[in-house]
């Protein structure tokens, strides 16, 4: 399963906020074996969002959206994702009443808009907040607030998943430069991905869908490099 995250918020691309929702879904989809292919950052921008997500829903198999929920002036998510797939916004009755029922709001009490969403979606409850999501084709439309996001997607995640991936981590002391050929053999001789990511020392990522090659990939590779240890 191949998937592509969108995360919608002027104040991410201005660095007021952190992304640290696209960190922690990529983690969550890579854990369930679904294949991140793209993370963009969006602005509150109706037609940028909607031009993204028409083009990553005809490429991959889900397309999750956080951010921009909500009815006030630069919540625009649901409307770009109704005018992606050419629908009008309409009034939720199911959000409605999950809000009364659940949330103790009456639809008297709600903002205008709250409950909108594209024609046809279905509506995700928000457990931590009141906008709610939704999923419009194979499109997940999911709050920006943290821990409203997470317990969102909580409710789907079934929904996602993929082949089994195994990783695991060599620590070397070795300069990365000095690694090139070593990560060339490691891959001729196992099926096995290699990354690195340099720091205070070398972290080597060694990945793969069966699990016995990874392990003896990590085993040969150990033999081969001087191993980091900790001062």
């Amino acid at each position: 399963m191949q998937v592509a995250v969108v995360t919608v918020g002027d104040e991410l691309l201005a660095g007021d906020t952190q992304n640290t929702n696209a960190t922690w879904l990529c983690k969550q989809l890579t854990e369930r074996g679904v294949s991140v292919q793209r993370v963009t950052t969006l602005p509150d921008d109706i037609g940028d969002i909607a031009r993204v997500v028409n083009e990553y829903h005809a490429e991959y198999d889900a397309v999750v959206v956080t951010g921009g929920l909500g009815p006030t002036h630069d919540d625009v998510t649901m409307d770009a994702v109704a005018a992606a797939f050419g629908r009008s916004m309409e009034r939720h009755e199911e959000a409605e009443l999950w809000l009364e029922t659940n949330g103790g709001y009456s639809a008297k009490e709600l903002v205008e808009g709250t409950t909108d969403l594209p024609a046809g979606a279905r509506m995700l409850p928000n457990d931590e907040g009141v906008a709610p999501g939704a999923v419009v084709g194979s499109v997940y439309v999911l709050p920006g607030v943290p821990r409203e996001m997470k317990a969102m997607f909580d409710r789907v995640a079934d929904e996602f998943a993929g082949e089994q991936t195994y990783v695991r981590f060599v620590h070397t002391s070795e300069p990365e430069s000095s690694l090139i050929e070593r990560f060339e053999a490691v891959q001729a001789q196992f099926d096995v991905t290699v990354g690195s990511y340099p720091g205070d020392h070398v972290r080597v990522k060694l990945a793969g869908r069966d699990e016995a090659a990874v392990d003896a990939a990590v085993a040969w590779l150990e033999e081969r490099v001087d191993l980091f240890e900790e001062a």
